[in-house]
């Protein structure tokens, strides 16, 4: 195949990817007898993978799209090969993980040279795509299409070709622009009408509009003048930037040695990272890190095992890959009894599967520091008696070895929690631990756990949580460092006397009274120590609750469950996207002082106010929600600010009929924030409906503090996290702190 602009330059030379394209026979692994052989082929567009299966009698396809690729894993790396896999040699084994709920793809090739080429290939084109497609390789990809090759293209091949580029667009706004190009009204595109298509498929008026407000007359952007462009966007404004800029982005050889940007340039600029919405400054670990722990939110899972509800879903060490990978911090263990010796992780008193704990603590070693370095907190639940206990013990140590943190740092009793610098590299255990009688003769209380405690009372489970009951190993004792779970008695009482190695968990119910109660006595118990806020134990579809209210009040250990998406997940996601997406966010000042004055209930005492324009101007691709053809979107934008209560709001657009294509608005959406440091901005499309609810299309969450100015594109996410690429929103933004 010959060269073709729809790769990044250098990369159709390459052998890997030359693989791909011709295809490959490899083995589709779900179990020890499911073993597949499929035919997997990279297609031209260079954004999806078709699988196929063939049979005499019968022929199945699938599709997959590169940009759903989270991952790559060559060898064993996971649940499914580790099972599944050993009828192959690990060298030609490889999984592909994707974004979101969907489920690993584990293969098995018919070589380890050909498992290397389709590893190293699908890593080469992950990061790789342009999000904005040339007219170029439109026209590449419409010749293509033309199947009898007659230079003609009927409606129907305008739609495959549509969809072979993975534009989703309804049929009847694609039939409105070929009739519009079909001047010769013979239901045939001609040459001159298939370039009048592409220029039309592509056009983006108001990015046209904007290149020209600056460009002048010559419809050319010099370097001054893109530097004109920079400083109202609230950049570096300097020829040097511009030039690199020009550099970087600029299509044209030509116009590059004249140091000049071409329309194409200027999009291709606008759509990539440097016009992104999110502070690229931000998506590197750019803040403090030396402080205690407790001055941190931090990213944590509850019920990390299950792949679904805990009712009766999938207990699986995935879950545990995909939350260290998704840079969570804190990971919960439920340990009980097994059978040969072996204790074993599951949603206790349910119908949810079994993992053994000795493979969970494998997978931490393998995968807890793979996306950051800052330390692990395994929450654990302890249900085993005092012989597995010490079976836990001894597979924690042999496992993780130096990982395992299991002594002060400096030898002493803690008087102020370390830092998430001092501890990178460190796993470290949460638990109860057993009294020093020496120091404390009177504490009696250690085997009582918050969780346990509180779900008793809230939830009625007492003869359940009675019978796990279980007394503590000396050797688990000990490996509780810095997270001693303490019962909590309240707020004053723990602000007098808790030590700093010594935390508190809380149901939300429980959390939410505190609040109500005593809002600024929450915060200053988190500005000294550690909290750890749980879902409700009896949510039979394992639901999640807001955690804006916890982190207003400063809490640090906000336990959601990663396996359900909504929008509780998405603020989530929004507030560990910054700081390198490394899991540790530093609390605004307000929250991190002993003395601290401010009310997470009425925002007082943060002494910051803020004002954000957003001018939603149009959205580009938006997905169709079905495979009927009938499936219009009407879409809509709702812009959304979640924070302290007074700042809690939203705002949206009118909808437009029947265009997810390319819809337009200029709309003007305005908020005043009060305590803008704690507020997140989530950017939701949805499909209007006059009869039922809306449908959910895309959204984008991030923090206030990391949102850019100027005009701006939003890369949509679905609902379960994964990129809906090449769906955008562009904005303009204006924010002003008062």
């Amino acid at each position: 195949m010959g060269s073709s602009p729809l790769f990044p330059a250098g990369l159709t030379d390459d052998e890997d990817i030359k693989v791909m394209l011709n295809g490959s026979f490899l083995w589709k692994i779900k179990s020890r007898r499911r073993k597949k052989e499929r035919f997997y082929r990279l297609q031209e567009d260079g954004l999806t993978i078709l699988s196929e299966r063939c049979f005499k009698r019968a022929r199945s396809k699938q599709i997959f799209s590169i940009m759903h690729i989270e991952a790559m894993r060559e060898g064993y790396q996971s649940e499914g090969l580790r099972k599944h896999g050993r009828y192959f040699p690990e060298t030609q084994c490889l999984t592909i993980v994707f974004k979101g709920r969907r489920k690993n793809l584990d293969l098995a090739a018919q070589s380890e040279e050909e498992a290397k080429r389709w590893a190293r290939g699908l890593k080469n084109l992950s990061p790789a795509f342009f999000t904005y497609i040339s007219g170029i390789w439109i026209h590449d990809i419409l010749r293509r299409a033309d199947k009898n090759k007659d230079n003609k293209m009927s409606f129907k091949e305008i739609k495959d070709m549509l969809k072979m580029i993975n534009i989703d667009m309804n049929d009847i706004y694609a039939y409105q622009l070929f009739q519009e190009c079909d001047k010769s009204s013979n239901d045939r595109l001609e040459e001159h009408e298939i370039e009048e298509f592409c220029t039309l498929l592509m056009k983006r008026p108001e990015l046209e509009e904007l290149f020209h407000r600056y460009s002048g007359q010559d419809c050319v952007l010099s370097a001054k003048e893109l530097g004109a462009f920079l400083q109202d966007q609230g950049e570096a404004a300097d020829l040097a930037h511009a030039h690199r800029i020009i550099q970087t982005y600029e299509l044209s050889e030509k116009a590059k040695q004249h140091d000049r940007m071409m329309l194409d340039g200027f999009m291709m600029y606008l759509l990539s990272a440097a016009g992104d919405i999110l502070n690229q400054e931000h998506t590197n670990v750019y803040q403090d890190m030396s402080q205690p722990l407790c001055h941190y939110f931090i990213s944590t899972s509850h019920n990390t095992y299950l792949t679904d509800n805990q009712i009766g879903g999938a207990s699986s060490t995935e879950a545990y890959i995909r939350a260290f990978m998704e840079g969570c911090r804190c990971v919960e263990l439920d340990c009980w009894e097994g059978s040969n010796g072996e204790p074993i992780i599951y949603h206790g008193h349910t119908l949810t599967s079994k993992i053994l704990f000795r493979d969970v603590i494998e997978i931490i070693r393998d995968y807890a520091f793979k996306h950051s370095s800052y330390p692990v907190i395994l929450s654990l639940e302890n249900h085993c008696g005092m012989e597995q206990q010490v079976t836990m013990v001894r597979h924690m140590k042999a496992i993780l070895g130096d990982m395992l943190l299991t002594q002060t740092l400096d030898g002493e009793v803690p008087k102020e929690l370390p830092s998430p610098e001092q501890l990178k590299g460190k796993i470290l255990v949460k638990g109860k631990k057993l009294p020093d009688l020496v120091c404390d003769p009177e504490n009696m209380s250690f085997l009582s756990d918050t969780n346990e405690e509180e779900e008793e009372e809230e939830e009625e489970e007492e003869e359940e949580r009675a019978k796990d009951a279980a007394q503590l190993s000396q050797e688990l004792s000990d490996l509780v460092v810095y997270c001693q779970a303490v019962p909590f008695q309240s707020l004053e009482q723990a602000l007098r006397g808790q030590q700093a190695g010594q935390m508190c968990s809380f149901s939300e119910r429980k959390a939410r009274k505190l609040l109500k109660e005593s809002g600024n006595g929450l915060v200053r118990y988190n500005a000294r120590h550690l909290s750890r806020i749980y879902p409700l134990g009896l949510k039979m579809n394992s639901s999640n609750y807001n955690p804006q209210e916890m982190w207003n009040a400063g809490c640090q250990l906000v336990a959601l469950n990663f396996q359900t998406p909504g929008w509780e997940m998405d603020l989530n996601h929004g507030r560990f996207l910054v700081n390198g997406r490394c899991g540790y966010v530093l609390k605004p000042s307000f929250l991190r002082s002993r003395q601290a004055s401010f009310d997470p209930e009425s925002g007082r005492g943060s002494g910051h106010r803020a004002t954000l324009q957003v001018k939603v101007i149009t959205a580009q691709q938006l997905p169709k929600l079905n495979d009927k053809k009938s499936s219009i979107v009407d879409p809509f934008v709702r812009v959304e600010i979640h924070g302290v209560r007074a700042d809690c709001t939203s705002k949206q657009t009118e909808y437009k009929l029947n265009n997810g294509f390319n819809p337009r608005w200029d709309e003007t959406l305005s908020f005043q924030l009060w305590v803008p440091e704690l507020a997140l901005v989530r950017f939701v499309v949805e499909d209007y409906d006059t009869t039922s609810c809306n449908d959910f299309v895309g959204q984008f969450t991030l923090p206030f503090t990391s949102l850019r100015e100027g005009y701006r594109h939003i890369h949509l996410l679905s609902r379960d996290g994964a990129s809906l690429a090449p769906a955008t929103l562009f904005v303009h933004i204006k924010a002003k702190k008062m």
